[in-house]
């Protein structure tokens, strides 16, 4: 490990979590807490949240990165990023635990993880603001109308594909059978979510969360990542941009970059907006 950083072992639910405290010689009073998404541990895909950490906490910001239940190292059964709520509630009184002088939190959430960090956020006071990459706003309707919009959309476009269908080497009828079935998908409404989920669906919850949440929102897209794409094209509904175009929020797109950012020029740009977003309120 890098010097000011440590393992913890923290309670919660029964079971033990494990994270990684990363605290600056002079922290500052705002701390953040990355929000593991996915089948992921506290490292990140290519260890992106480790990265993350150190410069964050080069900066001068506390950080604290843990493993879910179920996840990593942490004890418990796996569970769904609907249901971390208690988790993260645990990191977060860790973290103020071990970080004299911390006063509020910022949730920083991948994919999934940002989802959470968006459900979590109006509960807990001590979360001052969120940053959310690619939020998965995941429903089958909108999945199939991302996919036609921006992946069969720049595939007929491409000159390479019609060279390959001329030379015969291209499945065409199964390739048109396939995207027949995503335009099936597009067009057909997506059914209520059970009484259990609150009776909305994932991109409506999100969005009421968000607006009852009185704190700061940075909103951070892939440009070639169909799960940004399809929170974009969610957030051109107008209660979204009532929301994302206020005050509150920010909003930045990284055109190139995939879902992970992980090429380091995408990575170094994202920590750059993070640390000039934290360092603006």
């Amino acid at each position: 490990m890098s010097a000011g950083e440590r393992a913890l072992a923290f309670p919660c639910g029964g079971d033990t979590l494990v994270g990684i405290l990363h605290l600056p010689p002079q922290p500052r009073a705002r701390g953040v807490v990355v929000v593991v998404g996915g089948p992921q541990y506290r490292a990140g895909s290519h260890r992106q949240f480790t990265l993350l950490a150190r410069s964050l906490a080069a900066a001068g910001t506390p950080v604290m990165r843990f493993d879910y239940r179920g996840m990593g190292d942490s004890e418990g059964a796996a569970r769904s990023f609907e249901d971390v709520a208690e988790d993260l509630r645990a990191a977060i009184d860790r973290f103020m635990l071990e970080a004299p002088g911390l006063r509020e939190v910022v949730l920083w959430g991948l994919c999934d993880g940002a989802s959470a960090a968006a459900l979590y956020a109006p509960q807990d006071a001590r979360v001052a603001g969120v940053v959310l990459l690619n939020p998965w706003v995941r429903t089958e309707q909108g999945a199939a109308r991302a996919t036609l919009k921006h992946y069969y959309g720049g595939r007929l476009r491409d000159p390479a594909l019609w060279r390959k269908v001329a030379a015969g080497r291209f499945d065409l009828s199964g390739s048109l059978r396939s995207m027949l079935g995503v335009v099936r998908s597009a067009l057909t409404p997506t059914p209520p979510e059970p009484e259990e989920a609150c009776g909305a669906a994932l991109p409506e919850r999100l969005h009421a969360n968000l607006a009852g949440f009185t704190g700061r929102i940075l909103v951070l897209l892939a440009g070639a990542d169909l799960t940004a794409q399809e929170f974009a094209d969610t957030a051109r509904a107008p209660q979204w941009r009532a929301l994302l175009d206020g005050p509150r929020a920010e909003c930045r797109t990284l055109p190139q970059a995939d879902h992970t950012f992980s090429r380091r020029e995408w990575h170094d740009q994202v920590v750059a907006w993070t640390v000039a977003w934290l360092g603006s309120w």
